[in-house]
C-alpha cells in the first residue's frame, strides 16, 4: 500500500560537502557541525522553529556525548521544543531516518519533521571493553570505523570481500568495474559544470575554525581524477581479485538534512514556486550472508511494490555504491542502462560517511527530477553485511 500523506519540503534540504578521511572536517565534532550547518540553512530558508514538531537523527559512528542524540542536536539548533529518536542502520541509515519520520507524518502524529544525518569516519573512537576474567584482567578493544569495515561477525569477512564474492559469483570482470567507475566519475563532473551549478542547488558551504583560523569548505574534498589508463595501472586490493582503490569509494565526513512533512506542511515550508515532492514508499531486503552488493535489487523491488510503481515508470535512479560491482550487478539484474543511474554523482565518487550518504543521494535524485520537470525516482543502497533499503519519490507540479 503506497504512502499517501508524506511530502518533502522542496528547496529546504541540504548537504555539506563530503570531505575525505582526515581532511578538512576530520577535527569537527559531527553533531556540533551538523547543528551549526542545519541552523544556518533553516535560517537562510526562513524556516521558523515553531514550524517543526519532530526530529529524527541518523548516525553510525559515535561522537562525544552522542548518547544525548537528536534532542541535543535540536537544542544546539535552537529547537528546544523538539525531540525524537536517533537511529542507526549502517549505510541504510538515511532511508531509515526518512522512513521513521514518514511513519509519524503518515499517522498524523507530526506535521513537519527535521530529518538529519551525520558521520565522521575520521578520528573515530576506540572502544575498550573491560573483562576482569581476561588474562591479567585485561579486556578487549574495537575501532568502530575500521574494524566494522574489515570484519562482518555474521559472514566472517570484510566489506571488500562481499564485493569480490559477488564479482566472482556473477562473472563481473575488473574491466566492467573500471568502466563503471569511469562512467560514475564522468557523471559527477556534470554536477561541477557551470561553477557547480547543480551542486549549488543543495550543497552549502561549511565553516570550520574561528577568527583568523576560520576556513570555509566549499565543494567535496578528496575526489580524484579518474582515467582509463590510471584505473588500469592499479593493483588489486587482494591478490588475484578485481577490486582496486579506483573502483571503490573512500571514507569521508559530512552531514545532510531535509524536512519530511504533511502536504500542507511541505507547501508552507518549501521554497516559493517549488514543485511537489512526495514520498511514495520504501522497502528493505536481505540476501545470503556476505553478498552485500546484491541486496539493493530485492530492496528496490520491494520499495517499488509497496509504492505501487512499476520499474518502467521510474524516470531516475540513484544508488549508494561503495563498490563499482554494486552498480554493475544492479544494472544487470534490473536491465538498466548504467547511464540512467546516478546522474550528477554517487558515493562511489564523492565518499562514504555512512549515515548521510543516502540523504544526499535522495536530495540529488529529487533535484534531478525537478530539473527534468518531474517524474518518479528510485534510490537504493546497501548496508553492512547483507541488507539494503530503497525509497521511491515522485516530483510533480
Amino acid at each position: 500500500m503506497p504512502i499517501e500523506r508524506v511530502y518533502l519540503a522542496c528547496g529546504t534540504w541540504w548537504s555539506s560537502p563530503f570531505c575525505r578521511w582526515q581532511g578538512s572536517l576530520a577535527q569537527q565534532h559531527a553533531l556540533r557541525l551538523l547543528a551549526k550547518t542545519g541552523r544556518r540553512v533553516l535560517d537562510a530558508r526562513g524556516v521558523a522553529p515553531d514550524a517543526l514538531d519532530g526530529i529524527v537523527l541518523g548516525m553510525s559512528v559515535p561522537q562525544a556525548h552522542s548518547f544525548y542524540g537528536a534532542p541535543w542536536v535540536a537544542g544546539m539548533m535552537g529547537l528546544d521544543g523538539l525531540t525524537g529518536p536517533t537511529v542507526s542502520q549502517a549505510c541504510a541509515t538515511s532511508v531509515r531516518v526518512i522512513a521513521t519520520a514518514a511513519l509519524e507524518v503518515e499517522a498524523g502524529l507530526r506535521e513537519g519533521v527535521l530529518a538529519v544525518a551525520c558521520d565522521r569516519t575520521s578520528n573515530g573512537p576506540h572502544v575498550y571493553y573491560p573483562d576482569p576474567t581476561g588474562p591479567g584482567g585485561r579486556g578487549s578493544h574495537e575501532d568502530p570505523v575500521w574494524d566494522s569495515f574489515s570484519f562482518d561477525p555474521h559472514a566472517l569477512g570484510s566489506m571488500a570481500a562481499t564485493a569480490e564474492a559477488v564479482a566472482l559469483g556473477e562473472g563481473i570482470t575488473r574491466e566492467e568495474q573500471d568502466a563503471m567507475a569511469l562512467l560514475r566519475d564522468a557523471q559527477y563532473r556534470e554536477a561541477l559544470a557551470d561553477d557547480r551549478a547543480f551542486q549549488r542547488r543543495y550543497m552549502v558551504d561549511v565553516e570550520v575554525g574561528e577568527g583568523r583560523r576560520l576556513k570555509v569548505v566549499s565543494g567535496d574534498e578528496g575526489v580524484h581524477p579518474t582515467t582509463t589508463e590510471g584505473l588500469a595501472r592499479l593493483d588489486p586490493v587482494q591478490p588475484g581479485g578485481t577490486l582496486t582503490y579506483g573502483n571503490q569509494t573512500h571514507p569521508a565526513d559530512g552531514n545532510a538534512g531535509m524536512l519530511v512533512c504533511s502536504r500542507s506542511g511541505a507547501a508552507a515550508l518549501a521554497a516559493p514556486g517549488s514543485p511537489v515532492v512526495q514520498v511514495l514508499g520504501w522497502g528493505q531486503a536481505r540476501v545470503d550472508k556476505g553478498l552485500m552488493p546484491m541486496a539493493t535489487v530485492p530492496a528496490a523491488r520491494d520499495a517499488l511494490f509497496r509504492a505501487g510503481v512499476r520499474l518502467d515508470q521510474v524516470d531516475a535512479f540513484k544508488t549508494h555504491n561503495p563498490f563499482a560491482v554494486n552498480d554493475v550487478y544492479f544494472c544487470r539484474a534490473l536491465g538498466l542502462d548504467p547511464q540512467r543511474v546516478n546522474r550528477f554523482g554517487s558515493p562511489l565518487v564523492y565518499g562514504h560517511p555512512q549515515a548521510p550518504m543516502g540523504l544526499r543521494a535522495v536530495i540529488e535524485l529529487c533535484e534531478e527530477l525537478v530539473g527534468r520537470g518531474g517524474g518518479v525516482g528510485l534510490f537504493a543502497g546497501c548496508a553492512a553485511g547483507d541488507s539494503a533499503m530503497a525509497l521511491v519519490v515522485r516530483v510533480s507540479g
